[in-house]
């Protein structure tokens, strides 16, 4: 009995530096994650995920030290790195990058000089264009649309969100926000308030969109007094529709017209859309605008799909004619 209570009393500091080392992580994190809202402006989903990397950084530099942010330096982000590359892909380690850049950015608002730090942030090889993006044809776009029975008011909750997705462009967690005052029937528009930019956009809404919303809201949507537009057929029915369950929703609508084996995200449908414009000649810039894209770059990618009118550029192979 003597030896155990000896070894606990040998173990005490250390459980001591270790909780403290804790807390001061917890709120180094709190004041990152309020640079990161009111100063960045960035979205709650992107500050969680940005803070969570920090945190393992953190927590793997100083797991046996006290919390000292200007004793870290270029090893201790090289070894962290290396230790993801075990089981992280390299797409996910640039987001990484990108995270920590952004703590260093903090840190030297806080007073701290991070310029070795940035500069010491590795450059992840990574190829992620070298395959056109997944989309959906015309055919497969009909049959995904056909596969909803619109008899079922679930099944008409689902079929005017996918056309959300597919025409407008939505991400999921715009559609989970839209309300009905988001609805301008009038000018046939809708206002976009939670985007991911934190910026309030105005969409044309098209035929197809508000007559799938008019079907919804006259035959489906169930009687509540929430302003939320999608919103739970089953009690509470207050409650929006998060974005996991419009993932299933679309999941399962994929696996109606047999396509489960190669689409199985809502992201898929904006994609298309944006196929869609580029082909039917509209610019990237306006792609890129619809898409709510800060960057044009982002949305460049969209004309490598079109593979009919590259096709119209492509200067013939020498030796073809042969």
């Amino acid at each position: 009995m003597r030896a155990t209570l000896h070894h606990l009393l040998e173990l005490l500091p250390q459980v001591e530096k270790e909780i403290t080392t804790s807390a001061r992580i917890a709120a180094e994190l709190e004041q990152f994650r309020d640079y990161l809202r009111l100063t960045c402006g960035l979205a709650l989903l992107t500050c969680t995920q940005r803070c969570q990397h920090v945190a393992l950084f953190l927590t793997h530099c100083f797991r046996d030290a006290p919390l000292k942010t200007g004793r870290l330096g270029a090893d201790d982000i090289n070894n962290f790195l290396e230790g993801l590359a075990i089981r992280w892909k390299p797409a996910s380690r640039k987001v990484v990058c990108t995270s920590l850049r952004s703590y260093f950015r903090f840190r030297t608002f806080q007073g701290d000089d991070t310029r070795m730090l940035s500069a010491s942030l590795p450059v992840i090889a990574n190829w992620p264009r070298r395959h056109p993006p997944k989309i959906l044809t015309e055919r497969q776009i009909e049959h995904f649309l056909h596969t909803f029975n619109l008899t079922d008011p679930v099944v008409l909750r689902d079929h005017a969100i996918a056309h959300c997705l597919l025409d407008l462009g939505l991400r999921g967690d715009e559609t989970t926000h839209l309300t009905l005052d988001d609805l301008n029937w009038r000018n046939w528009t809708v206002t976009l308030h939670r985007t991911k930019s934190q910026c309030v956009q105005h969409l044309p809404l098209p035929v197809s969109t508000g007559e799938a919303l008019a079907r919804y809201l006259r035959e489906g949507r169930p009687q509540t007094d929430s302003r939320i537009l999608f919103i739970r057929h089953r009690a509470p029915f207050s409650i929006p529709l998060g974005v996991a369950a419009i993932r299933g929703a679309m999941t399962r609508a994929f696996a109606r017209c047999g396509l489960a084996d190669q689409f199985c995200s809502t992201h898929v449908l904006r994609r298309s859309m944006a196929s869609r414009l580029q082909k039917a000649s509209v610019s990237i810039k306006e792609v890129a605008d619809l898409l709510r894209h800060r960057d044009i770059n982002t949305a460049k990618v969209y004309v490598r799909v079109d593979l009919d009118r590259l096709q119209t550029v492509a200067l013939s192979w020498p030796g073809s004619a042969s």
